[in-house]
C-alpha cells in the first residue's frame, strides 16, 4: 500500500487543488508512482473519466499532472448542488441520489466505507496518494460524520499538511485559529503547515513563522509565493474565470449561471491572446459589443432558464441576435436556446413543460439517464478533428438538428439556426481540440491563434511543480507521508 499525505486548508479557496497538483508533479519528477485523492468534493465542473463515471475537475488535472488517466477513484463522492439546499450525490462516477443538505448529513457517514474502498484500491502498486481536503477542517460543527477532512483522515490514518492563504490576510489567525478549535486527537494529526499566495518578498514573513511555530508547535514547511501562471490553469469555480479572463480582439461575453456547471469550455479560449472570455455577473447587462454570447452548461436546466430570464439577458440576447451576433449553446445553454424543453418526469424541479429561448427550432425532453462519454469525431465544415465529453440528460431533437456541424463516428451533433449564426451542442472540451478552435472561431471572424493548449498545460504543471520544489520542503513532506 502507498504512503500517503493530506493537504487540507484552513479555508476555503486557499489554494489546495493547485498545491496538491504541484505536489503530484513534483513527485513525477523526482521519479515517484503518484495518484491525486479526494474524498468528497462539490462541483459542478465535473469531468468524464477513463472508467466511464465523473469526477472533480480539479482530480482530472491533478491525474494529469501524475501523467494518468482519471479515474473515478480519484474523487469517490463528488456533490453537484442544483439548489441553495440540495445537490445531486455521484458516488464512485454514478449517480446515487439527490438530496437535501440535512438528508445528506445524515446519508453522509453510510458513504465512508466507499471512500475507504476508493483510497484503498487507487493506494495499490504505486508510491505515493497525495490526498485533497475539502473547505477546510475548522468547520467543527461538520466533523461528526465527516468524510472530507479529519474524518477521513482519521478512518484512514493519514497525516496533514495545513495550508493558509496569506493573500486574503489574517493568515496567522487561519493557522492558530485552527490549532485552538481543533480537538486534540485531530490537532495531532497536523504535522505542519504551509503558507501559500504569498506576494512581495518571503522574508518580511519571517516572524509570522515563527510566530505560528510558536503557538502551534507544528512545523513550517515554507511560504509558497503567488504563481501567476495559476490563471492558465483549468479552473474549478467560475469565479476564479471571472478573474482570469485576459485577451483583446473577439469578445465572447458569457453569462454566469446561476448553476453553471463544465466551464471548462472556456479555458482554451481564455488563453488566445485574440480572444476576450468576459463572463457576465447576474444583475450586469450582455455587452453591446460582444461578437459572440457564449451560454455555458448548467446543472439546472430549467432553473437556470429562469435565472437567465430574470436577469433580463433573454431580451439583451435577442436584441444580440438582431445586430447580427454569434450565439453558441453548449449542454444545458444548447437546451435552453430551444422552443421547449419537456421534463415529465420533474427530474429538474416540477414536472412540466418550460417554453425556451426560441432561438433554434429545436425541443429536448429531460429522461433521468445520464449520457456520460468520452467522444472524438470530425468538426464537418472543415473535417478538423475534435475530441470532447458528454455529461447531460435530456435529448435534443428538431429541424435545426438537421444542420449539425459535428460529427462522431457517423453519428451527427449539434443544430444551427438556417443563416448559421445561432449553435448549439452537447459536446464539452470542443476547444481543447487545437485547429477546430482556430477554425471555429476563424469562421466567425476572428483573428485566432494556433497553439497546442494541451502543451500549454503541462509546461504549467511542470513550472508549478519547480516552483513548489523552490519555495517548500518537500523533502520533510514526502518524509512525513505514512
Amino acid at each position: 500500500m502507498a504512503k500517503s499525505i493530506m493537504i487540507q486548508g484552513a479555508g476555503s479557496n486557499v489554494g489546495k487543488s493547485m498545491v496538491v497538483a504541484g505536489i503530484c508533479r513534483a513527485a513525477v519528477k523526482r521519479g515517484l508512482k503518484v495518484r491525486p485523492f479526494k474524498p468528497q468534493n462539490m462541483s459542478n465542473n465535473a469531468a468524464v473519466t477513463a472508467d466511464g463515471g465523473e469526477i472533480g475537475r480539479a482530480q482530472a488535472l491533478q491525474a494529469m499532472a501524475c501523467g494518468v488517466p482519471a479515474i473515478t477513484d480519484m474523487n469517490p463522492v463528488l456533490l453537484k448542488p442544483e439548489t441553495d439546499i440540495g445537490a445531486q450525490v455521484i458516488v464512485q462516477g454514478k449517480r446515487l441520489t439527490t438530496a437535501k443538505a440535512r438528508d445528506y448529513a445524515k446519508l453522509k457517514p453510510t458513504l465512508m466505507t466507499a471512500v475507504l474502498e476508493s483510497f484503498n484500491r487507487l493506494g495499490q502498486d504505486v508510491d505515493l496518494v497525495v490526498v485533497e481536503g475539502a473547505g477546510s477542517p475548522a468547520e467543527t460543527n461538520l466533523r461528526k460524520g465527516d468524510i472530507a477532512n479529519m474524518g477521513f483522515a482519521e478512518a484512514a490514518d493519514v497525516p496533514v499538511i495545513l495550508v493558509g492563504d496569506i493573500d486574503r490576510g489574517g493568515v496567522i489567525a487561519q493557522i492558530v485559529g485552527t490549532h485552538v478549535i481543533l480537538p486534540n486527537t485531530d490537532r495531532d494529526r497536523i504535522k505542519a503547515f504551509s503558507i501559500n499566495k504569498f506576494r512581495g518578498d518571503v522574508s518580511l514573513f519571517d516572524e509570522g513563522l515563527s510566530e505560528i511555530v510558536d503557538r502551534t508547535g507544528w512545523a513550517s514547511i515554507g511560504v509558497l509565493p503567488w504563481f501567476a501562471d495559476a490563471s492558465k490553469l483549468p479552473a474549478e469555480d467560475a469565479a476564479d474565470i471571472m478573474k482570469t479572463a485576459k485577451g483583446t480582439g473577439f469578445k465572447i461575453a458569457v453569462p454566469q449561471l446561476s448553476r453553471i456547471a463544465n466551464f471548462d469550455d472556456l479555458d482554451p479560449l481564455g488563453l488566445d491572446p485574440n480572444v476576450s472570455v468576459q463572463m457576465i455577473p447576474a444583475g450586469q447587462p450582455l455587452p453591446l459589443d460582444a461578437d459572440m454570447v457564449l451560454i455555458p452548461g448548467s446543472k439546472s436546466t430549467t432553473g437556470d432558464l429562469a435565472f437567465f430570464r430574470a436577469q433580463g439577458w433573454d431580451i439583451d440576447l435577442a436584441a444580440h441576435v438582431r445586430r447580427g451576433g454569434y450565439v453558441l449553446g453548449i449542454c444545458g445553454g444548447y437546451q435552453m436556446l430551444g422552443a421547449n424543453i419537456h421534463d415529465p418526469e420533474g427530474i429538474e424541479g416540477a414536472a412540466g413543460s418550460y417554453k425556451g429561448l426560441g432561438l433554434l427550432d429545436v425541443t429536448t425532453t429531460m429522461h433521468p439517464e445520464k449520457r456520460l462519454a468520452e467522444v472524438s469525431g470530425t468538426y464537418t465544415p472543415t473535417g478538423d478533428k475534435v475530441r470532447g465529453y458528454e455529461i447531460h440528460i435530456g435529448k435534443t431533437d428538431g429541424p435545426d438538428c438537421k444542420r449539425s456541424w459535428l460529427d462522431f463516428g457517423g453519428k451527427s451533433e449539434g443544430a444551427a439556426s438556417p443563416n448559421g449564426r445561432i449553435m448549439g451542442c452537447y459536446i464539452h472540451g470542443l476547444f481543447t481540440a487545437d485547429t477546430f478552435r482556430a477554425a471555429f472561431l476563424r469562421s466567425l471572424g476572428a483573428q485566432a491563434a494556433v497553439f497546442n493548449y494541451d502543451a500549454q498545460v503541462d509546461q504549467v504543471l511542470d513550472d508549478l511543480a519547480d516552483h513548489i520544489e523552490t519555495h517548500l520542503d518537500l523533502n520533510m513532506l514526502f518524509s512525513l507521508a505514512k
